[in-house]
């Protein structure tokens, strides 16, 4: 993203995200915080949102973006069960999990640029939606500032495991500083449990989802925010080696989780974004 304003690629997110509340039906992931958030400043945009019927990998889009907020939510009601206590969204965008969270234990860690943090918090003052107690924000700028030593200074407790949702963030990253995070997240307390998402190279993906994956990839650099960073699935198994129980969702897996016996064309297609959980 650009040094100066907050990332628009995060917005975009956030207008799927409150779209998928207006227009599909049924919803599949329920929050009632998505439309709220925007309010009157992207009112407009997000009218423009609801995509027409034949604009299926748009579409495909917008369930890719349904799906993965609901698996992390799934995996982290996994975590709190398992007693983990600490929540960290890492490029948590517009995110709304902190604003509805049902678990009065669970501490929640927003990590993201200043530029789109300072954002955010304008949006919700405007908004009129109040910060909960329960939510630290984690401001970052990673060109000079370490991850890790910006959570321990916010209260993030070193000798307890953690949950970590990483959400739209792996495509625009370097291999380097994908591993470098990834890392950190693996020096957590055993226990500790992770969820991404990534996208498969385009050399091995079908001639449809080449023309969505270039017009998807032209979007984002003209916004300043360009794809870097690709995995095939055995690529990313590897990365995660020091992991157990690794869960590696494709498109088909992920429609018949998520959207199966459904009346419109809200579903994954092709097999070009996945959805990895892992536990330490």
């Amino acid at each position: 993203m650009q040094e100066s304003r907050p990332s628009r690629t995060a917005l975009r997110v956030a207008l799927r995200r409150a779209a998928h509340q207006l227009y599909d039906h049924p919803i599949v992931f329920n929050d009632p915080i998505a439309v709220p958030i925007l309010g009157k400043q992207y009112a407009e945009e997000l009218r423009r949102t609801p995509l027409q019927a034949h604009r299926v990998f748009s579409t495909a889009l917008r369930a890719f973006i349904v799906a993965r907020s609901c698996y992390a939510e799934e995996n982290l009601r996994r975590a709190v069960e398992n007693g983990i206590r600490q929540y960290v969204l890492l490029g948590a965008g517009l995110d709304t999990f902190a604003y509805r969270n049902p678990y009065p234990q669970l501490r929640v860690f927003e990590v993201d640029h200043p530029s789109t943090q300072q954002w955010k918090r304008e949006l919700l003052s405007t908004n009129n939606i109040s910060i909960p107690t329960t939510l630290t924000f984690v401001p970052v700028d990673f060109e000079t500032q370490s991850l890790e030593g910006r959570l321990l200074a916010s209260g993030l407790d070193p000798e307890a495991p953690v949950f970590f949702a990483w959400l739209g963030v792996v495509p625009y990253l370097t291999l380097a500083a994908f591993r470098s995070t990834l890392a950190f997240v693996a020096a957590q307390k055993e226990g500790s449990g992770l969820v991404f998402d990534y996208g498969q190279p385009r050399h091995v993906l079908s001639p449809n989802e080449q023309l969505a994956h270039d017009a998807l990839a032209s979007r984002v650099q003209l916004s300043g925010e360009p794809f870097q960073l690709f995995f095939t699935p055995e690529e990313a198994v590897a990365e995660l080696s020091v992991f157990k129980e690794i869960e590696d969702l494709g498109g088909p897996a992920i429609t018949a989780r998520y959207f199966a016996n459904r009346n419109d064309n809200l579903a994954i297609r092709g097999d070009s974004g996945r959805m990895v959980s892992a536990w330490l």
